[in-house]
């Protein structure tokens, strides 16, 4: 079985989530992507969803869904959202489409947080996939300077800008043994605005998709 199936696999479980009549906070990325498309089947049952990227949101119109301002809905009951790399705690390195701010928002402002994947996706201790960090441009220098104090490898994501106006460092090499505590080192660093660590806001339930169906994780 593919990747794209495994990811198919796991949309589609996340469908079983959502109860009639909620907004639902969606992702960015591939595997939302087909969740997306999942969700043109039920939207019925939908009364709106909040988006955390233009890219999504412009998906989401196109099937017909309404797309709401997260200040006017106030808090979501579920948001689904795919990930670059998860362990088994569920914590999460997100944005390597970029929209890993707008992405932790949503998630924050949502009870419950479903995390789809493919296999490949899962690891025993997070920082296979490089971190993405979301800074304001006249910071690049400064923070690239300050993530390679800390032992990091930054890179500039090249002919990239975020929805929000900013660049992406992504940095490989950080030490992740503890992802709780390094997601706040590094968004403490002056023009950071957040980072692809997912751990204070982790994922209440992994969905991984395998060529032996979905396998549901929570802690």
């Amino acid at each position: 079985m593919s990747q794209d199936q495994q990811k198919r696999l796991a949309a589609q479980a996340a469908l079983d989530f959502i109860e009639s009549g909620e907004i639902v906070g969606v992702g960015t990325g591939s595997t939302t992507n087909f969740f997306i498309d999942a969700l043109a089947g039920v939207k019925g049952r939908i009364d709106g969803v909040v988006s955390s990227s233009e890219a999504s949101a412009d998906r989401l119109k196109a099937i017909g869904l309404p797309v709401l301002d997260l200040n006017r809905t106030g808090d979501l009951s579920l948001y689904v959202d795919g990930a670059d790399e998860a362990t088994a705690h569920l914590q999460l390195i997100k944005g390597g489409g970029g929209a890993l701010t707008c992405e932790k928002i949503v998630a924050s402002a949502s009870r419950r947080f479903i995390c789809i994947i493919d296999e490949s996706k899962l690891s025993d201790h997070l920082g296979s996939f490089p971190l993405p960090v979301e800074v304001i441009p006249m910071a690049q220098s400064l923070v690239a300077r300050k993530l390679i104090a800390m032992g990091g490898q930054p890179q500039l994501r090249a002919d990239f800008t975020t929805d929000n106006g900013n660049v992406i460092l992504d940095v490989r090499g950080l030490d992740l043994t503890d992802p709780l505590a390094m997601e706040s080192k590094i968004n403490l660093l002056p023009g950071v605005v957040d980072n692809g660590l997912f751990a204070a806001r982790r994922a209440d339930v992994l969905l991984v998709g395998s060529d032996a169906g979905v396998r549901q994780m929570t802690i």
